[in-house]
C-alpha cells in the first residue's frame, strides 16, 4: 500500500515515508498475532482496509461525490484525505457484520496530530469516557504515550457540504479533530468507540526510550493490555 495523495499530490520531500502509511493496519495485524500466540480468551475481530492512493486517468477528483457503505454521500475536497473514507466503510462493515461491544480504530490519519502532539503521544478521540479511560490506562501501563483530544459540534460543522451529506475535510484549523468528527458520523450511537491517530507515533526519525528509529508498532502493547484487563474474564 502507498499514499501519494492522489490527484491532490503530496510534496516530493518525505514522500518515501508513505511506505509507512499503513501503520494502523500493521498494528491491527500485530495485535491479532499477539492475541493468537497467547491464546487470548476474548472475541476480537481485526479488520484492515488495504488500498493504494495513486493519480491516474480514473482517479477520484476533487469535487467528486462518493457514496459510502452507510449510504451517506461525501464531497471529496482533497483526495489526500482518503484514509477516512476507507475507515468509514471498514467501521460500518464491522458494526453491520459483527455488532461489536466496542470498536477501536487506528490510523496514521493526519499530519495535524503531529503538529498538535509531536511524536510522543498518539491522539485519542472517543464517544465513551469509560473506554477512553481504559485505553489511556493501558497505554500508560505499557509506556506508550496517548493524549485525549476534544470533539464537539463546532468541529463537526466544518464538514458541511452544499452538495453532499458532508465534505471529507474541513479547513486547516483543527484538522485531526475534524477527521475524527468525520469518522464519528459512521459510529452507531450505542457503540463505544475510540479512534487513535498514530501518525506521530508510528514512525520515529531517531531512537527513543520506547523504540529504535523506524516503525514502532505503537498500539500493539496498549491494545493487548486493554484486552487482557478489560475483556478477558
Amino acid at each position: 500500500v502507498f499514499d501519494t495523495g492522489g490527484i491532490s499530490l503530496k510534496q516530493p520531500g518525505g514522500m518515501e515515508e508513505m511506505t509507512m502509511d499503513m501503520g494502523g493496519a500493521g498494528v491491527v495485524a500485530g495485535v491479532m498475532r499477539t492475541l493468537a500466540l497467547r491464546r487470548a480468551r476474548a472475541n476480537v475481530v481485526g479488520l484492515v482496509g488495504l488500498v493504494e492512493n495513486m493519480p491516474s486517468g480514473t482517479a477520484t477528483r476533487p469535487g467528486d461525490v462518493v457514496r459510502t457503505m452507510k449510504g451517506d454521500t461525501v464531497e471529496v475536497i482533497n483526495t489526500d484525505a482518503e484514509g477516512r473514507l476507507v475507515l468509514a466503510d471498514v467501521m460500518w462493515y464491522a458494526q453491520d457484520r459483527f455488532e461489536p461491544a466496542a470498536m477501536i480504530n487506528l490510523a496514521t490519519l493526519t499530519g495535524a496530530i503531529i503538529v498538535a502532539l509531536g511524536h510522543e503521544n498518539a491522539g485519542l478521540f472517543s464517544n465513551d469516557d469509560a473506554l477512553a479511560g481504559a485505553v489511556l490506562g493501558a497505554a500508560a501501563a505499557e509506556g506508550e504515550g496517548a493524549w485525549r483530544m476534544p470533539m464537539g459540534q463546532g468541529y463537526d460543522d466544518a464538514l458541511k457540504s452544499r452538495i453532499a451529506d458532508m465534505k471529507n475535510v474541513g479547513g486547516r484549523d483543527g484538522g485531526a479533530i475534524i477527521a475524527a468528527q468525520f469518522l464519528r458520523r459512521f459510529v452507531r450511537a450505542d457503540v463505544p468507540w475510540c479512534h487513535l491517530d498514530i501518525a506521530g507515533t508510528a514512525l520515529l526519525k531517531s531512537d527513543s526510550t520506547l523504540a529504535p528509529k523506524g516503525a514502532t508498532g505503537w498500539g500493539v502493547m496498549t491494545l493487548n493490555r486493554l484486552i487482557a484487563d478489560r475483556y478477558e474474564g
